[in-house]
């Protein structure tokens, strides 16, 4: 297929090139062999999987496949908060700010130097080329990009688009990645990393519309699959996300942070992040029985005006925080405290919480609501004059802020760690690159939105070195064995993950379920049925027993140690962080070197 790009879905199967000739040879070749050999391949169709493909086309990469299992599902596609938040360098107003200064803002402890500065590096970039792709982020009569403050934000670096803004980066990458004709497999769950000695050789695939296997010999794998959702029952990440981390963990890849998860408050009818101005407006708080009595916990435990004040905190403070137990932290608590009751939290926006009143407010809230002109006189018609579209989203979901309260729980919204990468974003696993949620960059501290930008940074790193690397695929023959897929009850292991393994942990749960995990995934067999449940289920199983062999190693620690916590297989120690680089800043030498390196 040299010359030609290939470009479209043929019969849901794979590459239609622009002559029906060669499709019809190919889809012959196809049934006669199930194996195909491609250079690249990438997986995912979100924000890092379509940054990867379409930054690999635009460098030349004329050897490359992206697969999916459904080019619209996932967390990028399907999920935002009141203004979804893109973190990055500051580009308006007169604060000082640099990559330097980005880099050691996000350089924790429990998070690598080198891959911090090179998703402050790449921020600018990667940012500016979303909104060249058309991303509406908003600017000043005078173009520049302002921001505000995000949590864990020492500037106001965070930008947005709206509710929505991860929806339209990937529609604005898809667009690209079509206009460049990338070949797309759709219908498509990866099923097992294929490796020998010498690293990637192979990504066996199942078609899930066909009901059979495809083998995609290749030598490079990008891994953009997401946050392992599907390890938890309570969880903001929409229906159409799993993840897929187990599949790096069973090919040798480590992990990095599998400890480390952002929990907050999300409604649950429609699963969204209620953060910012959702809490800013300061709704009530109330809980439900069985008998249908209403009850203002949050002013029963707290008093009026603490409830008041950490709820408006919640807002910038969204995620849970054990260091912010004694503050808005404790709303969390208190939420799940009535859940574990039996009785259901809502959100009410059509009146008042007890004690409201401006003059009983702090006065950093009762500020930023008068600047605002968001002082009206129920919490519907103050998030109306803030932001309307947050009312929209709810409406177009069948949900009425105005008529009816809004059920909320504590729920898994993001994985800060993940598999270990290195500053290309590739694994231990030579061929192997890891990026978006589904890599271990972050650490405990993540500030807010850095997630957007790690798909770009991390994914455009991933696209450079695969093409200055030259890796050629093998032409070692291997063969396909049987896969064996345990089986077992996947929402059973979700609901007890949730309960002893989130925001609040219970060793010897954790130690139980880890054995449970284990012994099923001794017990796997060949599978005719059901595969992509078995699939699924598989990674389930390969997820929990990495992330609760980090936990427990968490547990047993005293207090939160510096480096980061890896996990080999199922064991875990902690590893000191690697170090902020020292890099050459000398415009000559540099010049000279990327000459050398690019070939001019």
């Amino acid at each position: 297929m040299s010359g030609q790009r290939a470009a479209i879905l043929c019969d849901h199967y794979i590459i239609c090139s622009l002559h029906s000739e060669l499709c019809t040879l190919y889809e012959r070749w196809v049934s006669a062999t199930n194996e195909i050999t491609v250079r690249t391949v990438v997986v995912g169709s979100g924000c890092a999987g379509l940054n990867a493909a379409d930054t690999l086309a635009a460098l030349g990469e004329e050897s490359l496949l992206l697969v999916t299992e459904a080019m619209n599902a996932g967390t990028s596609r399907n999920t935002g908060s009141d203004k979804q938040t893109y973190y990055k360098l500051s580009l308006a107003g007169d604060e000082n700010d640099s990559v330097g200064a980005l880099a050691h803002d996000l350089h924790y402890p429990d998070v690598n130097g080198d891959t911090a500065l090179c998703e402050a590096a790449a921020s600018a970039p990667g940012f500016l080329k979303l909104a060249s792709l058309g991303v509406p982020f908003p600017t000043n009569e005078y173009g520049e990009y302002v921001g505000y403050q995000t949590d864990h934000d020492t500037r106001r670096r965070a930008t947005s688009a709206g509710p929505l803004t991860s929806k339209y980066m990937t529609e604005a990458l898809e667009k690209s990645v079509r206009a460049r004709n990338v070949p797309i497999l759709d219908h498509a769950l990866a099923a097992r990393i294929v490796t020998d000695e010498n690293g990637v050789t192979a990504l066996d695939v199942y078609l899930t519309e066909k009901k059979e296997f495809l083998r995609v010999r290749c030598a490079n794998l990008v891994l953009c699959t997401g946050g392992p959702a599907h390890i938890y029952q309570d969880r903001v990440y929409p229906e159409s996300q799993h993840g897929m981390s187990g599949l790096a963990l069973e090919a040798g890849a480590a992990g990095a942070n599998l400890d480390c998860w952002q929990y907050g408050l999300a409604s649950v009818k429609f699963r969204w992040n209620v953060s910012g101005s959702y809490q800013q407006v300061i709704p009530r708080y109330v809980s439900v029985d069985e008998q249908g009595t209403e009850r203002e916990f949050l002013a029963d435990a707290l008093g009026e005006k603490q409830a008041l004040a950490l709820t408006f905190l919640k807002g910038y403070q969204w995620p849970f925080d054990e260091s912010k137990v004694p503050g808005s932290s404790q709303v969390d608590i208190l939420v799940k405290r009535e859940n574990d009751a039996g009785r259901n939290v809502y959100l009410d926006y059509r009146q008042n919480p007890r004690g409201w009143a401006l003059e009983n407010l702090p006065e950093e809230a009762r500020n930023y609501l008068q600047n605002c002109g968001a002082v009206q006189d129920t919490p519907f018609l103050r998030l109306k004059a803030m932001n309307a579209p947050a009312i929209q989203l709810y409406r177009d979901h069948g949900i009425d802020l105005e008529k009816e309260m809004l059920e909320i729980r504590v729920c898994t919204q993001h994985h800060n760690g993940g598999i270990a990468v290195d500053a290309h974003w590739q694994t231990c696993v030579p061929g192997l690159y890891v990026c978006g949620e589904a890599a271990g960059t972050f650490g405990r501290k993540r500030p807010g939105g850095t997630a957007l930008n790690s798909t770009q940074a991390g994914s455009m790193r991933a696209a450079k070195h695969i093409m200055t690397n030259k890796r050629i695929v093998s032409d070692r023959q291997l063969p396909f064995a049987p896969l064996l897929l345990p089986r077992g009850d996947a929402a059973m292991l979700q609901e007890e993950m949730t309960r002893i393994a989130a925001f609040q942990r219970n060793q010897e749960g954790m130690e139980a379920l880890k054995k449970q995990a284990e012994a099923m995934l001794s017990q796997g067999q060949p599978e005719t049925e059901n595969i992509r449940e078995g699939l699924l289920l598989k990674d389930i199983l390969l997820t929990q027993k990495a992330v609760l062999s980090a936990m427990l190693y968490a547990a047993r620690e005293q207090g939160n140690p510096p480096g980061v916590l890896m996990t080999y297989a199922s064991e875990s120690r902690r590893e000191p962080a690697r170090p902020m680089p020292q890099r050459d800043l000398w415009f000559e030498r540099v010049w000279k070197k990327y000459r050398e390196e690019h070939n001019d």
